[in-house]
């Protein structure tokens, strides 16, 4: 088997490992309900935390109202399913798109600028839509929330927990897969560039303004679909969902997972997803534990867990490959060796 075939299987098969064996073992029972719920809530921390690495490290503009996406997403499919009555698939397709064009309709006047205006402008979007939310209360059943009848979580409509991690874990993987092929595009590069430098990026013909229009749109549309994933999963949203603080903590994956680094946002998405569960039976004293944890990383990891590398499970293969094939040949070799002294 050549190189790139085994680039393709190699990871192709971990994540189908990582989709499928926590699902069987979820439905035997193996993996209680509230673990699950646990791992579901952390693919879709990991999908929102993507769409603000997306904008923060990858396109290189600091955002701070990218939850206010994820709302959009989230109360577009409540309303496109319970009151427009779409097929709740169709509606978690639209709302992603949705998402998008207020995404676009943000980023238009705004990247055209220099600075730190979009992180402005986002966090005030962030408050409209919040304020919004909490007002339109026909709609969205203002500051009380509005809860979702076809929540994948019950267990009379399908198989609750199990599928809630099958839907939140396999589009988490259908993300990263995508949006790894394009950051290696042409496209990809090209933003990248822009990032590193913005005037030898446009002195070299990229249109930085263009490039930074495709990124934050795709961006907002991942962000989006965090939301779509969201309000069907856990059957209940409040317009807090976009407020300041939670997109800070989705922030707060990305500098501790490392700006430019998918792989290390998501894992820094479970692992803090998963103490702030731990953590609950403090109340609210468990939110000083972000301040001890940025202060932490800033003082001694300040590039964040992976800085801008990626894991990659095609090279940790070869390198136990190599490991193994070392090691039984060094034994071969002291065996002959043994065996000739004795003769």
């Amino acid at each position: 088997m050549n190189v790139k075939k085994q680039n393709f299987l190699i990871p192709g098969a971990v994540a189908l490992a990582a989709v499928v064996i926590p699902f069987v073992l979820i439905r035997l029972g193996v993996i209680d309900a509230y673990t699950s719920q646990v791992l579901t809530m952390g693919g879709i921390n990991a999908v929102i935390a993507i769409s603000v690495n997306m904008v923060a490290g990858i396109v290189g503009q600091l955002t701070l109202g990218q939850c206010a996406f994820e709302a959009i997403g989230a109360y577009s499919v409540i309303i496109f399913t319970q009151d427009a009555g779409l097929p709740l698939p169709v509606a978690m397709l639209v709302a992603p798109f949705l998402a998008a064009v207020f995404g676009f309709l943000i980023g238009f006047p705004t990247l055209k600028l220099e600075g730190d205006y979009l992180a402005i402008v986002t966090l005030a979007f962030g408050e409209i839509v919040r304020v919004v939310l909490v007002n339109l209360k026909g709609i969205t059943g203002g500051p009380n929330g509005k809860s979702f009848k076809y929540s994948f979580m019950r267990d009379d409509l399908f198989w609750g927990p199990a599928v809630s991690y099958l839907v939140s874990i396999g589009m988490l993987v259908v993300v990263i897969v995508l949006l790894q092929n394009f950051l290696h595009s042409t496209y990809g590069r090209a933003i990248k560039s822009i990032r590193e430098d913005e005037i030898a990026a446009n002195s070299n013909g990229i249109s930085v303004f263009k490039y930074k229009m495709i990124g934050f749109v795709i961006a907002s549309f991942i962000g989006g679909l965090g939301g779509a994933l969201y309000a069907p999963i856990i059957g209940f949203i409040k317009p807090d969902i976009a407020s300041f603080n939670n997109s800070v903590n989705m922030l707060i994956y990305v500098v501790l997972g490392g700006m430019g680094s998918m792989s290390g946002t998501v894992i820094a998405a479970f692992v803090l997803t998963a103490v702030q569960e731990a953590l609950r039976f403090l109340g609210n004293y468990r939110l000083l534990f972000y301040p001890v944890v940025l202060i932490i990383v800033m003082l001694f990891r300040p590039q964040g867990l992976m800085g801008m590398k990626e894991l990659s499970f095609a090279n940790g293969f070869y390198w136990l490959k190599d490991r193994f094939l070392k090691k039984n040949g060094a034994k071969a070799e002291v065996e002959a060796k043994s065996e000739g002294e004795a003769e």
